[in-house]
């Protein structure tokens, strides 16, 4: 072997070696509908008050560590319990990898358990902070196996368990009383994560309950509200187990940029939140229009995407990126046979997706 190979043979832990780098494709001159973004952005009259603000924002000194401003804000209006405070992340991917670096380490191997399939980053971050994870499958519908989730917990104690709700890549919102079950079930052995990202689409949440569960984290991105390019993520606990976290979170993670931008949003978050709303009817008539189409089944979701079987998946994504359309051809995992994964987006992108869809299945 040469040097290099050598040194890395000698350092690098064996499953980083084995593991592929996470991948984004280039979306340049794409219609993107892979990575469930707010296709609105602000108002003009607000783009430019923002602009000033982020050129008054001060560069050459680090942030605010306690980001005091921002964590009140989020408080007071998205939704938290009084009593109860907020860590911030860069994306809900920082706020995963904080939460898998906490409980990993010591004598036994923790494990992280989590419905699949479901957010990628949950077996990565797994895997990354040295944990093992324990993936249990959905039922066909995509829906909760309760049973065989609750037989994991018992016999594998996992230290964290995370459910999205709504799940990615499914979009299906868990029943709530099977969640709570999972979360009393979990008790005082590990900790449940209830992954909200996409709660701003499913207008339900369990964020008034964390009174009532003192080992349920809810965690939350701005990304899919319309803010992805910023980059953060928050999430809450009861104090004591936030207290936690908090010393696993690097200091100055969230820049200056991020903070102010995240501070003009809340202080306009009506205008995001009737951004949601518009997606929300386009996402129940995109559904309509695929579900008419033959062969075509679509998946209930609550999130800003759909999950969707095609007769011919790979016809039907060479026809769509023939026509600049990207979507996530997610038909190679586990359950998903036949699945593209397709963001909701404009009323125009979304006709320009469907033509695409019935172009395909008409030369099929």
């Amino acid at each position: 072997m040469s040097f290099i190979d050598t040194l890395i043979a000698n350092t690098i832990r064996p499953e980083i070696q084995a593991d592929q780098a996470y991948v984004v494709p280039d979306a340049d001159g794409y219609i993107k509908l892979d990575a469930m973004e707010n296709p609105y952005s602000l108002p003009a009259h607000l783009r430019q008050e923002l602009g000033h603000r982020l050129a008054a924002a001060v560069l050459n000194r680090y942030p605010l560590p306690s980001n005091a401003t921002l964590k009140h804000k989020i408080c007071a209006r998205l939704g938290v319990p009084d009593g109860y405070d907020v860590i911030l992340g860069n994306g809900s991917d920082e706020l995963i990898s904080i939460m898998a670096t906490a409980v990993s380490g010591g004598a036994r191997r923790p494990v992280i358990l989590a419905p699949t399939p479901g957010f990628v980053m949950f077996s990565r971050s797994a895997m990354l902070a040295g944990a093992d994870f324990v993936g249990v499958p959905l039922r066909a519908d995509m829906t909760l196996d309760k049973a065989t989730m609750l037989a994991n917990i018992a016999e594998h104690k996992p230290a964290l368990v995370f459910l999205a709700y709504p799940n990615n890549p499914t979009g299906t919102l868990f029943d709530p009383a099977e969640m709570v079950e999972i979360i009393q079930a979990v008790g005082e052995t590990g900790i449940v994560v209830v992954d909200e990202a996409y709660g701003p689409f499913a207008r339900t949440s369990f964020m008034e309950r964390l009174p009532e569960f003192e080992n349920m984290v809810v965690m939350r991105t701005v990304s899919k509200l319309g803010l992805a390019g910023i980059r953060l993520g928050y999430m809450t606990a009861a104090p004591k187990l936030l207290a936690q976290f908090e010393k696993v979170r690097p200091p100055y993670n969230i820049n200056v940029l991020t903070q102010t931008a995240a501070e003009f949003a809340l202080d306009h978050l009506e205008v995001l939140n009737d951004q949601a709303s518009l997606l929300i009817a386009a996402r129940e008539q995109l559904a309509a229009d695929l579900a008419a189409l033959p062969g075509v089944t679509v998946f209930p979701s609550a999130a800003n995407f759909l999950l969707v079987r095609l007769p011919d998946v790979d016809a039907s994504c060479a026809r769509l990126a023939a026509d600049k359309v990207m979507v996530k051809n997610v038909s190679k995992i586990n359950g998903l046979g036949g699945c593209i994964r397709v963001t909701v987006s404009t009323p125009e992108e979304n006709a320009v997706f469907l033509d695409a869809i019935k172009a395909s299945l008409t030369s099929h």
